[in-house]
């Protein structure tokens, strides 16, 4: 079961959300894998005492030009082909721009001449390991780190969404906003949970993200944080909307000064049985998915 945990704006409290979420699981037994997708900026290893089993640079394919063997301006498959601009014909050769290759290899297939073979281009870096103890002892935990100044985060996310084991529920923490790394996120999720805050910039951002999970077809509902911070326009607009809220994260001081000390929403008095009852709520929505 992959349940993505997703939110159309930052600052939401979706890591939060992941983090718990998948705590209280394993802290019940069940066989729980979190997979950190925001590899802009990952942050679930701060809540957690995760010991790293395994770091790696991930790399992914780009043309690599044997010039002596290219036909040249006379040919230029490859430059016609490439919908990406990643190769261009300049100074009597073709030039390539790795950072604007996107790895999808027809440029290799396409080359009559066969001069084109892979090169390689550092992404950044992948990360896997285990929670060691407290509530999510057992807890497996993927994680990655884009290379600064790398554009393409998806290739990145998929790779460590790849590392992740077979566990029984994985938990993906996807990167926020609507773009094409949260969609690299939610691709091959069972349902999708959709956090938000009640304010004005909150539901703005949430319409866009509903607009996305519907166009994915992905069944979706929505748990709003920091609830009674702002007002109850984002619950008139789900009633609106026809979506479900799955559920209701209170907004208070001890839960923001637990969430600053990197501690679990779970241990804090009333917070575990919040958690618990959305993920009674999320488990309809994968039978969705697989009727």
């Amino acid at each position: 079961m992959r349940i993505a945990v997703a939110s159309g704006k930052g600052g939401t409290g979706k890591t939060t959300m992941a983090v718990n979420l998948a705590a209280m699981l394993q802290s019940t037994g069940q066989s729980t894998a979190l997979v950190d997708c925001d590899v802009e900026e990952p942050n679930a290893h701060l809540y957690l005492p995760v010991q790293w089993e395994q770091d790696r640079d991930h790399h992914v394919p780009v043309p690599r030009i044997n010039a002596s063997a290219c036909l040249g301006e006379e040919c230029s498959k490859c430059i016609e082909l490439c919908r990406f601009k990643a190769l261009i014909w300049m100074a009597d050769e073709v030039m390539t721009f790795p950072e604007l290759c996107h790895a999808c290899g027809l440029c290799m297939t396409a080359c009559p001449a066969k001069c084109i073979d892979e090169g390689q281009r550092l992404t950044g870096k992948v990360r896997c390991g285990f929670v060691d103890q407290g509530p999510a002892k057992g807890l497996e935990l993927s994680s990655g780190e884009l290379r600064v100044g790398e554009a393409m985060a998806p290739p990145l996310i998929k790779e460590v969404k790849g590392t992740a084991r077979d566990r029984d529920i994985q938990i993906w923490d996807c990167p926020p906003g609507t773009s094409c790394p949260v969609i690299a996120g939610l691709h091959g999720a069972d349902a999708v949970l959709l956090v938000t805050e009640p304010t004005p910039f909150g539901l703005h951002d949430l319409n866009l993200a509903v607009q996305l999970v519907r166009r994915l077809e992905l069944p979706f509902g929505v748990v709003v944080n920091k609830a009674g911070l702002g007002d109850n326009r984002v619950e008139q607009y789900l009633e609106k909307e026809g979506i479900d809220l799955l559920g209701l994260i209170p907004h208070g001081m001890d839960a923001a000064r637990a969430c600053a000390s990197g501690r679990l929403l779970i241990e804090l008095d009333g917070y575990r049985d919040a958690f618990e009852r959305i993920w009674s709520r999320v488990l309809p929505l994968t039978k969705e998915r697989t009727s």
